[in-house]
């Protein structure tokens, strides 16, 4: 076995370790919350799934970056046939092997990669741009500061070096065919590197074409190993996750609520609508929302995880545009990062979790949302139709406002009013008469 094969198996062995571990910890942090209540309507997830998370129905509603990142998303699918091969030939010590089964069907897949890849060089290059130079407003929001702008910029960067990779790698193929090396099976002209590798490598010898090849493809599968562990780290982690995110999104009206069963039956009992023998005063006063991550159901958190921080979120939101300091795409990033804390937490071993799956480090989702935010929120679901991929921002930040009022007997001082008047005489205006007085005139 050559040198080569053994630092290639070696090196797809630590990669797949380090990969497991990785993605191991980010399952376990996204399991802290509670088991959510699913809808039994599989067939309408799977449609979902065709639609929203492999077809990008959603993001067309805006084109033009729309068509942009579908030449990356394409290229991305696309290419993993020729990462396959490129797995083979690296195990095995072959070379194109899948060429002389093929015959010109391989040449028809290898040229529409290139063309794929040349597209999505293209589309990289704008949202570089975009980012850095027209400096998009959505994109240059305050929670954008620091990493989540660099983590965007290196993996545009990752883009560059990928497709780099891939032309001198088909490049110098196209030249080394042409001096008939034995190693380099005759395949004929791919639709880019067959006139372009001439054009770059032709005057070089075989050693040095033999040189630019395998540092094309070495760079090719040392970028593709070194993605598959940076996305546990990047918010390009939606690569993966859209698919489960978009399978498990409710799928009731996006402007229902969810019901809370203590509230409903405490509202019935005060409006005579449940039989006094029924209402047990002894009863344990629930706990109401969500205070932590623990109190959000995991679909929450995988959604938070699932967050591409585009922004189109909270470029829609009302709230945002008015000035207020609510970012729907902050909340994402807030509750991810909360998530990272707890797992780094348990991860310590300085802290474990009690027989209900929590625990108490004295901090909680309040230490990175503020209430200015989640009463800034009109429940309007802006936000929600907005994001491309079915996350829900507006959950959380129910459950943390139904935490602060059932809970803390906080809220906005606007609200007690409003509050008080439903307690005293079941409805949002205070009256001088009871509730069903009208009732005694019929």
């Amino acid at each position: 076995m050559a040198l080569s094969q053994i630092m290639f198996i070696l090196l797809i062995g630590v990669v797949g370790f380090v990969g497991f571990k990785r993605y191991s910890r980010l399952r376990r942090n996204i399991l802290l919350g509670k088991e959510p209540i699913l809808e039994k309507d599989n067939s309408t997830r799977w449609k979902n799934v065709a639609l929203v998370a492999f077809g990008q129905k959603k993001m067309f509603k805006n084109w033009i970056p729309a068509v942009l990142h579908f030449f990356i998303y394409a290229a991305f699918v696309i290419t993993q046939i020729e990462l396959i091969e490129i797995f083979i030939d690296g195990i095995f010590g072959q070379h194109r092997f899948f060429a002389p089964f093929l015959g010109g069907f391989y040449v028809f897949i290898i040229s529409f990669i290139e063309i794929l890849s040349v597209l999505a060089l293209i589309a990289t290059v704008v949202f570089l741009v975009r980012r850095n130079l027209l400096k998009v407003p959505r994109l240059k929001k305050p929670e954008m500061k620091g990493w989540p702008t660099m983590d965007a910029n290196l993996i545009l960067i990752g883009e560059l070096l990928l497709l780099t990779g891939i032309c001198c790698m088909n490049g110098a193929d196209m030249v080394l065919q042409d001096m008939n090396d034995s190693h380099y099976v005759q395949t004929g002209n791919f639709a880019i590197t067959g006139w372009l590798g001439p054009m770059l490598f032709g005057g070089m010898s075989a050693e040095g074409l033999i040189g630019v090849e395998r540092f094309g493809w070495w760079l090719h599968i040392i970028m593709v190993l070194g993605f598959i562990i940076y996305l546990t780290y990047s918010k390009h982690l939606h690569i993966l996750l859209a698919f489960p995110n978009v399978f498990y999104a409710k799928l009731n009206s996006r402007g229902e609520m969810s019901n809370m069963p203590e509230i409903m039956n405490e509202v019935k009992s005060m409006m005579g609508l449940i039989p006094e023998e029924e209402v047990s005063a002894d009863a344990e006063l629930p706990s109401f929302g969500a205070k932590d991550v623990f109190d959000l159901d995991w679909r929450m958190i995988l959604n938070a995880y699932t967050c591409t921080e585009c922004g189109r979120c909270t470029a829609e939101c009302p709230a945002n545009i008015t000035g207020k300091k609510l970012s729907p795409r902050k909340i994402m990033m807030d509750i991810r990062d909360r998530a990272e804390e707890v797992g780094t937490a348990l991860d310590s071993g300085t802290v474990t979790l009690d027989e209900n799956g929590v625990y108490d480090d004295g901090r909680s989702l309040f230490d990175f949302i503020t209430k200015e935010e989640i009463y800034a929120c009109t429940a309007c679901n802006a936000c929600v139709e907005a994001c491309p991929i079915m996350i829900d921002p507006l959950a959380p930040i129910l459950e943390l406002r139904r935490s602060d009022i059932l809970n803390e007997s906080a809220g906005p001082k606007d609200w007690l009013p409003m509050f008080n008047s439903i307690e005293q005489v079941g409805a949002v205006w205070q009256m001088p008469d009871a509730r069903d007085a009208w009732t005694n005139e019929i």
